[in-house]
């Protein structure tokens, strides 16, 4: 790689909260007042205080979290907030958002996205509470996400067996690379409480979400409704200096070796140029297939193939969505006389949603933290893609390489 100064837009710091179930560690507090704490840890680490402030958020209770949060972490104000709703993906599209504006500005920006299930207030359309809102307008399908999974693991064939053993490799994963867990996570908010050892046996006896004939999704391949918020701190990659501790050792796909003591809260990576971005439309009855054609659309804005990625992180908002996008991207080897499958390695090397929890609005900027953390433990010139599902039939891509 030359050593001039890359164009465009950097990522040099990433961090999380922990990522804790409905009404548990992290139930008493507001989108905001998740947010707020991972925002003042990303510029206390990096020495400077973002511009502008752009978060994703769902069922927050309105009122512009982003702002609320810049000025709860102590930015000023002059720093401007905005929110992004964008269901599942409003994270990551948050994330392309600020870095539109770091191009536009070139003033730094601190972008991601909050959720706290915990303390959404209910809603109500003509007067009638409802869990998820409409994201098709009349004439469109508009079906439940859990029933939408159901659909498409019915459809391509997806088995019980094959969701069971993704949620079980999930689980796994995450458990044995807890140090890159922890470096992720801010220090002084607690743990993920999410991730546990789930056998066959365990496994098959969870009863299926949706009481209809061939029903397959369960409570153990559907991500859990959780709290959570991550962001990250973009800069204009000609001011992207590398910051931070010494790269700590890894394996191959960018996580710590197993039994290695993670170093808590290090937000400060190795700086990754964003190299593409895309929110693509498809159809709103299959939304867990969208991801498919954001891949291939940010891949091809960046001109790279998908052999040359060194790791990709995909949002397992269902073990049937992920499959179903993995296999339509050719990252799974079926097994077993197809009732199995086996993962390429790249793919969520240390777990995903399904054994962390899926804070809607966050999920996507906690699998670009993820992936920056995951690069950050590679050498220079490693690509990277996060990507996720979106209801109503999009997809959203991001593709990041790292720079010295």
């Amino acid at each position: 790689m030359s050593d001039a100064p890359a164009p465009g837009v950097a990522i040099v710091a990433a961090a999380r909260t922990p990522v804790t179930g409905r009404s548990r560690a992290q139930g008493h507090l507001g989108a905001d007042q998740l947010a707020a704490p991972v925002l003042r840890h990303l510029a206390s680490a990096a020495g400077q205080v973002p511009a502008a402030v752009v978060l994703g958020n769902c069922c927050g209770p309105g009122g512009n979290p982003a702002r609320v949060a810049a000025l709860g972490a102590g930015f000023g104000t002059g720093a401007v907030g905005w929110s992004v709703d964008a269901q599942c993906g409003a994270g990551l599209v948050a994330i392309q958002q600020a870095a539109d504006h770091v191009l536009r500005t070139g003033a730094p920006v601190a972008a991601g996205g909050t959720e706290s299930a915990s303390t959404a207030p209910a809603r109500l359309l003509s007067g009638v509470p409802y869990r998820q809102a409409p994201m098709a307008p009349a004439g469109f399908a508009d079906p439940d996400m859990t029933e939408a999974a159901d659909d498409l693991a019915r459809q391509l064939g997806l088995g019980r067996e094959r969701q069971d053993a993704f949620a079980a490799r999930s689980h796994a994963l995450a458990l044995e690379h807890a140090a890159l867990r922890s470096r992720e996570t801010v220090p002084g908010l607690g743990r993920d409480d999410g991730p546990r050892r789930l056998g066959a046996g365990v496994l098959s006896r969870f009863r299926p979400v949706v009481d209809r004939p061939g029903a397959t999704v369960t409570p153990a391949t559907a991500a859990r409704v959780s709290d959570g918020a991550a962001a990250v701190l973009l800069v204009p990659a000609e001011r992207a200096g590398r910051a931070g501790t010494a790269t700590p050792q890894v394996a191959p796909q960018g996580v710590p070796k197993p039994g290695a003591v993670g170093e808590p809260g290090r937000p400060m990576t190795a700086p990754c140029l964003l190299r593409a971005w895309v929110l693509t439309g498809g159809d709103p009855a299959l939304p867990g297939l969208a991801p498919v054609a954001a891949v291939r659309a940010a891949l091809d804005q960046a001109g790279v193939g998908l052999g040359e990625l060194a790791a990709v992180e995909l949002v397992e908002a269902y073990a049937a969505q992920a499959l179903a996008s993995l296999d339509g991207l050719g990252l799974v080897d079926p097994v077993d006389g197809g009732t199995g499958s086996r993962i390429d390695p790249r793919v969520n090397a240390a777990g995903g949603a399904l054994a962390l929890g899926h804070p809607w609005g966050a999920s996507g900027a906690l699998a670009v933290v993820r992936l920056v953390h995951r690069l950050d433990g590679m050498a220079p010139g490693s690509l990277g893609v996060a990507a996720c599902a979106i209801g109503g039939g999009m997809g959203a891509a991001m593709v990041l390489e790292r720079l010295p």
